[in-house]
């Protein structure tokens, strides 16, 4: 776990470069990061995820231009989400512990390839949320590789296994997550786009690798979620009715809450009525 904090604060270094240029279209990898006020490369040990902006008490070093806080708070927050994701992968509430047992001598890399696909979908959450929250956009540079990471990373270690009932909730729960939010972009122009449409499908195939109950309660709680905080910022005047509020965060905030406790909601609501989640 620790290991994994270590590289999501490397990772979170990169996702400030990505939050920053993906949205205007600009290459992620090229030319190398700098100044945006003095135009200077940041050098390597200026870069340091964290650590450097503490040093530099958020101001480059050639211009004392401020550096946004937000820097080391994905950083931070990148570290912290990788160390939990490794966690929750060794605990019960994750698959992986079934596939890499039913996967035999295929388990490590079963177990390797659903830690790769964990780790990507919480950098591109991260990534996600940030961007979405400023510019109101998810561009495909981030959400459409999520299809292949979930083919080698979710189908994969599930063909490993001979999991075939698992693949098909997955196939399910992107496709019905798809077709759902397509309808609403179509009914509802103005509240869903497509690129809230394009990742429905990501994350409904997390969500149906998990399961039926991850599903239901990750797709309901993205509009729980959602509902919850425009009442609340409608309330605050912080936005007014016709102001469009992202729906990209909370459908992230949903699929986590129903990959992490989706059965366990699913199974105490089910108990009110007597019945006992399978």
């Amino acid at each position: 776990m620790g290991g994994s904090a270590v590289l999501g604060a490397l990772i979170g270094s990169f996702l400030n470069v990505v939050i920053h240029r993906a949205p205007a279209g600009v290459s992620v990898v090229h030319p190398p990061s700098g100044c945006p006020a003095c135009g200077n490369r940041i050098r390597p040990y200026d870069n340091i995820p964290i650590l450097s902006w503490l040093v530099l008490r958020g101001r480059c070093r050639d211009c004392a231009t401020p550096i946004s806080p937000r820097y080391p708070l994905v950083e931070a927050g990148t570290a912290i989400a990788f160390g939990l994701v490794a966690a929750w992968m060794l605990s019960p509430l994750s698959p992986a512990g079934a596939i890499v047992a039913d996967a035999g001598p295929w388990g490590l890399l079963a177990g390797g390839l659903l830690l790769a696909a964990y780790l990507w979908l919480a950098a591109a959450s991260i990534a996600l949320t940030a961007i979405d929250l400023e510019t109101h956009r998810l561009p495909n540079i981030i959400v459409l590789p999520g299809y292949g990471v979930a083919v080698v990373g979710l189908v994969t270690p599930a063909l490993l296994a001979g999991d075939l009932e698992r693949l098909g909730t997955m196939a399910a729960g992107a496709g019905i997550l798809f077709a759902a939010y397509a309808l609403m972009a179509v009914a509802w122009p103005g509240g869903m786009g497509m690129g809230d449409v394009k990742l429905a499908g990501v994350l409904g195939a997390f969500l149906g690798f998990s399961g039926w109950a991850a599903l239901i309660v990750g797709a309901f709680g993205a509009f729980v979620l959602g509902g919850i905080v425009s009442i609340v910022l409608l309330a605050m005047r912080r936005v007014s009715r016709k102001g469009g509020i992202p729906f990209g965060p909370w459908m992230i905030a949903g699929t986590w809450v129903g990959l992490v406790l989706g059965a366990s909601i699913a199974g105490s609501y089910l108990s009110l009525f007597g019945i006992e989640l399978v």
